[in-house]
C-alpha cells in the first residue's frame, strides 16, 4: 500500500483553505488506498467474487472502487458485520462491481451525469438519484428525479460554475478536483436548505434541491471543505479529545470539538466566498456574512488554540464544562493555527458600521441563546447567588454545566430575521415578522427602549430566553447569563441590576 504525506507548505495553505491540485490529488489517492483496504476486508468472505471482478476489467473495477458510494457502501458493510440469513446485502452479490464490461459507461446505470463548462475550466458530477449506497450520508434521498427535476439541477449547476469559475476560480478548481457525486434529498420542513457530507464518501455531496446557483455555488464550496477536512484527518490525527463539547457559532446545540474544527474549516471558504461576493457586487448582505462569519471563524480557531486554563479565566466557569478547548495534536496546532492565520488577514478590513453593528450583534444574540439552551445552574449554586446579592456581596464564583441530550438544533432566531431584513433595506423591516418591539428598538440602535422593552418581558415571562438574550445584548452582559437567569428566579431582583452585578465580578 502506498505511503502518503505532505509537506509543511502544502499541509499549510491546505489548512488555509487554499490547497493546490496536487494536494487534491494526494488526498483523493490515499481515499482510493482507503477503499482498497476496505475492499481488502470485506473480500475475505468471498475473494473469488472480488478477484473475478478485477480481472473481468480492471480500469472498470479500479474506477468503481474509487467512487464516493463505494467508500461509503463498503463502510457501511463492515461496520454492520456480516449480513444476517436471508437479508439482502446493500449490493446484491457484488453487481455494483462486476456490471461495467466495456466501454465508457456510466459508474452507476441510470445515474445522470451533470457536465459544466465556463473560461476553459468544466466540472463532470454524477447526479446519483438511484444508487442503494446514497442514503448513507445521513439523509433521506429522494427517489428517482423527474427529467424536469434533473433539469433545475443542471440549470443550477451551470449558473453556479459561472459564479465560481469568473469571480471564485481557486475555489472552483478545488471543486472540480473533489466533487464527483451529486445526491439529491427530500427538504427539510424548517431549514431553508440541507447538505450533508461523509468521511467515508470523498467527493460525494447530499443536498436538497437548490434554489438558484448562487445558492448551490456557496453550498458545493462549504461541502467540498468537509470533503477536504475529512480526507486530512484519515492521514493525520489533529484531536486528542474529538469529543469534547461545547459551543460552536453555527449550531445552537453543543458540539464536539470535532464538529467545531469542521464548522471553522467549512466556514472559512463560506468567509472568503462572500468576502468576494462583496468586493465584486457591493452588495449588504454579501457584507454583512462575510463580516459574521469571518468574526465566527476567528473565535472557534481561538477556543480550539487555547488552553483549557485560559477558557475558564475568559468564561468564569469550570474548564471543559461549556467552551470547547483545546485537545488538539501537533499536527492539530498546526492546522488550526494556518486556519487562523487566515481569516485574521480578514479582521481588519473595512465593512460599513451599520452592517458590522448587526454582524457582531448576530453572533453575540447566537452564543447567549446557545448559552441560555445548553448550561444549566445546580440549585445549590443558583441559592449562593441569592445569598450573595441579598447580603450585598459580590457575585461568587459559581460555574454551570452542560447539559447534553437536547438534541440536534439548527438556528432559528425572530431577531436574526429582522437583522437580515435590516441588513437588505427592508423600509419596514419588523412588519409581517416575529421580531418584538425590543428587537425593533434594537435594530434601530434606541438602545434605551430596547433594554425597557426586553425588560418588561422579562418580568412578564421569567423563561423568555429570546428576551434575556436582547437584555444581554444592550447591556453587554451575555458572557454568564445563565447565571443570571437563575439569580433572577430566586431573588426577583431588578433583571438589569442582575446584569450589572455580574459584570462588576
Amino acid at each position: 500500500m502506498d505511503r502518503f504525506s505532505l509537506g509543511d507548505a502544502a499541509f499549510a495553505a491546505l489548512a488555509a483553505g487554499r490547497p493546490s491540485a496536487a494536494t487534491v490529488h494526494t488526498l483523493r489517492r490515499a481515499q482510493l488506498g482507503k477503499h482498497l483496504l476496505l475492499l481488502r476486508e470485506i473480500a475475505r468472505a468471498d475473494p473469488d467474487l472480488w478477484y473475478a471482478a478485477e480481472r473481468a476489467n480492471p480500469s472498470g473495477f479500479r474506477r468503481r472502487v474509487a467512487d464516493p458510494l463505494f467508500g461509503a457502501w463498503a463502510a457501511h458493510r463492515l461496520r454492520s458485520g456480516a449480513e444476517q440469513a436471508g437479508d439482502q446485502p446493500l449490493v446484491p452479490g457484488g453487481r455494483w462491481l462486476v456490471a461495467e464490461q466495456a466501454g465508457d459507461q456510466p459508474l452507476i446505470p441510470g445515474g445522470r451525469w451533470l457536465v459544466a463548462e465556463h473560461d476553459g475550466l468544466a466540472v463532470r458530477v454524477r447526479l446519483e438519484d438511484t444508487d442503494p449506497a446514497r442514503g448513507l450520508l445521513g439523509l433521506t434521498p429522494t427517489g428517482r428525479l423527474t427529467d424536469d427535476a434533473a433539469g433545475h439541477w443542471h440549470h443550477c449547476l451551470a449558473e453556479a460554475w459561472q459564479i465560481l469559475v469568473s469571480r471564485h476560480r481557486p475555489a472552483a478548481e478545488v471543486l472540480a478536483g473533489v466533487l464527483r457525486c451529486l445526491i439529491p434529498v427530500e427538504p427539510d420542513r424548517v431549514a431553508r436548505g440541507i447538505s450533508a457530507t461523509s468521511a467515508d464518501a470523498f467527493g460525494a455531496v447530499a443536498m436538497s434541491a437548490p434554489k438558484c446557483g448562487s445558492s448551490l455555488a456557496l453550498g458545493l464550496v462549504h461541502e467540498v471543505q468537509h470533503s477536504l477536512l475529512n480526507a486530512t484527518a484519515h492521514l493525520f490525527d489533529l484531536h486528542v479529545t474529538p469529543g469534547t463539547l461545547g459551543y460552536s457559532p453555527w449550531r445552537d446545540d453543543p458540539r464536539p470539538a470535532s464538529g467545531l474544527l469542521h464548522g471553522a474549516y467549512a466556514y472559512l471558504a463560506v468567509t472568503r466566498f462572500w468576502r468576494v461576493e462583496a468586493a465584486v457586487t457591493g452588495d449588504r448582505m454579501a457584507a454583512f456574512e462575510f463580516a459574521r462569519w469571518r468574526d465566527a471563524v476567528a473565535d472557534a480557531a481561538d477556543r480550539l488554540l487555547e488552553p483549557a486554563s485560559r477558557t475558564a479565566s475568559r468564561t468564569g466557569s469550570t474548564p471543559g464544562q461549556n467552551e470547547t478547548t483545546g485537545g488538539l495534536t501537533a499536527a492539530g496546532r498546526r492546522f488550526v493555527g494556518a486556519l487562523r492565520e487566515e481569516v485574521g488577514t480578514w479582521l481588519t478590513e473595512p465593512v460599513d458600521r451599520e452592517v458590522a453593528r448587526l454582524a457582531t450583534a448576530a453572533n453575540a444574540d447566537h452564543h447567549v441563546r446557545w448559552r441560555l439552551r445548553n448550561l444549566a445552574v445546580d440549585p445549590g449554586d443558583a441559592e449562593k447567588l441569592a445569598l450573595a446579592w441579598r447580603a450585598g456581596q459580590a457575585a461568587p464564583a459559581v460555574a454551570s454545566r452542560l447539559v447534553t441530550g437536547t438534541g440536534r438544533a439548527l438556528e432559528s432566531s425572530a431577531r436574526l430575521d429582522l437583522i437580515h431584513r435590516t441588513v437588505k433595506g427592508d423600509p419596514a423591516p419588523h412588519a409581517g415578522g416575529r421580531a418584538t418591539a425590543g428587537d425593533v428598538a434594537f435594530s434601530r440602535e434606541d438602545y434605551g427602549t430596547a433594554e425597557a422593552a426586553y425588560r418588561e418581558r422579562v418580568l412578564l415571562d421569567p423563561q423568555d430566553d429570546a428576551a434575556w438574550s436582547g437584555l444581554a445584548l444592550v447591556t453587554g452582559r451575555g458572557d454568564r447569563l445563565e447565571l443570571v437567569k437563575a439569580a433572577f428566579a430566586r431573588t426577583g431582583a431588578d433583571p438589569i441590576a442582575l446584569c450589572d452585578w455580574f459584570g462588576r465580578r
